[in-house]
């Protein structure tokens, strides 16, 4: 196994990790930092969710830099994505920190384009990721920590950054998945 794939292992590895430390009450206290009150566990969790997604970059780079793109890691990079975004929306729900309507329109949505890259694929079309689906998962994961971190920085402003993050990866979610299918509609049309 190379090391981009290592990479990506380790994020699916931080996963339950991060679940732990987000659904057991360690009695580690609050902190208050930057505006915000959050108990220390989801400050640790909020870093372990950051670290994760960062790896997602740096496998990526390191595969195309050093030449290193293999089956497993097309694979593995965008299952451990949704491993990670997803069990973080769901516990952000758990905790009531993000409506449930919204969390289920975006895991929603991974379901549908992950099944139309199936179907593509069966036709010998790769579906890669495209610049929208990018700013999609960005706006995720950003809206992802700030929820986590319980608005951290904003709060002191009475500025519910956390939840305008939410709104605009929704928006996002919502445009690239329409985009995705939209820019593979012939196969979708196709009849055998």
């Amino acid at each position: 196994m190379n090391i981009p794939n290592r990479i990506t292992v380790s994020r699916v590895c931080l996963i339950p990790i991060f679940v732990i430390i987000m659904v057991i009450d360690f009695h580690w206290g609050n902190l208050t930092m930057l505006g915000a009150t959050m108990p220390v566990e989801h400050l640790v969790g909020a870093l372990i969710f950051i670290i994760a997604s960062l790896t997602d970059w740096i496998d990526g780079y390191y595969a195309r830099k050093y030449n290193l793109v293999t089956n497993l890691g097309k694979f593995l990079d965008p299952l451990a994505d949704k491993l990670l975004v997803s069990s973080a929306f769901i516990l952000l729900v758990g905790l009531d920190y993000a409506p449930a309507w919204v969390i289920i329109i975006i895991i929603s949505r991974e379901f549908a384009v992950t099944g139309l890259r199936l179907i593509c694929a069966e036709h010998g079309e790769v579906v890669a990721a495209n610049q929208l689906g990018k700013i999609k998962t960005w706006t995720q994961i950003l809206a992802i920590a700030f929820l986590l971190l319980h608005n951290i920085i904003f709060a002191m402003w009475g500025i519910p950054f956390d939840q305008i993050m939410l709104y605009v990866a929704l928006i996002f979610t919502i445009w690239s998945g329409l985009d995705y299918f939209w820019l593979n509609r012939k196969i979708l049309l196709e009849s055998k």
